[in-house]
């Protein structure tokens, strides 16, 4: 990825992002002037002084030479820090969008000049981006980690398990609390690990490794379609490496002798 991807403009269609292909079939963000045909396309945005994206229409056709990508497959054709730039204009596209009205008094709400809110002309009230924190947690029980496959992942794929924080609670406590709803179970040791952006829409992950202590897996049936116990070499389906999940997974496999799969 080149050097200067941060400078580079982003340019929305719809929920894509676009990009510019070259020879020998390698993609790239569009430089400024790249973006001279798509000119009569692209829409004023009140952000794009501040964060440097642009806007088009969902369906707008595009010039030979440009497609839309989805945001989760940046990660494998730019890299990490392009997926958490986007990622991160995603989010701030998707809470202008959705906090247009003061829900204190119902008024339109303008930018505020100096600060990354939105502020009510009538009431004053301010409005920050949201941020929902969740919590993911590898849970190990004699060398084996515990792995679920949600409803609605893909066919096959399983995950560690994973829920959102609730008013009043500590990070710690949703780890316990969650894996008790999600999967009857009781862990010690919770330790943290790392965290992630997220921007599906708006989430902050924050991951926690953990051992069982108690309890047999019992599934929170309409949350969870499956979960089992698994050895290092005899993992099923896991997520892709752009994920936080991911490498909760990983850290597993390389305390037990296993190369990252």
């Amino acid at each position: 990825m080149e050097g200067t991807e941060k400078a580079l403009p982003l340019v929305f269609r719809g929920d894509e992002v676009l990009l510019r292909r070259e020879g020998a079939g390698t993609e790239r963000l569009p430089r400024e002037e790249d973006l001279t045909p798509l000119r009569g396309l692209l829409h004023p945005h009140p952000q794009e002084d501040r964060d440097g994206w642009r806007e088009m229409d969902p369906g707008a056709p595009l010039p030979e030479g440009w497609r839309g990508a989805d945001l989760r497959s940046l990660w494998a054709v730019l890299g990490e820090e392009a997926f958490f730039r986007a990622g991160r204009a995603f989010h701030l596209r998707h809470w202008s969008r959705t906090v247009r009205f003061c829900g204190r008094c119902g008024t339109p709400l303008a930018d505020h000049p100096a600060e990354r809110a939105r502020v009510c002309p009538a009431c004053g009230e301010l409005h920050y981006p949201l941020v929902s924190p969740a919590i993911l947690v590898s849970v190990v029980r004699e060398g084996r980690l515990l792995l679920a496959r949600g409803h609605h992942f893909p066919p096959g794929r399983y995950s560690v398990l994973a829920g959102f924080v609730e008013p009043g609670e500590s990070l710690e406590e949703t780890v316990h609390r969650e894996v008790r709803e999600e999967v009857g179970l009781e862990v010690t040791g919770v330790r943290y690990v790392a965290s992630q952006p997220w921007p599906f829409p708006h989430s902050l992950m924050v991951g926690f490794e953990a051992t069982w202590t108690g309890g047999e897996i019992r599934l929170q049936e309409e949350e969870i379609a499956e979960a089992g116990w698994y050895a290092p070499e005899d993992l099923p389906e896991i997520p892709p490496s752009v994920s936080l999940s991911r490498r909760l997974i990983d850290r597993f496999l390389a305390r037990h002798g296993t190369a990252p799969r």
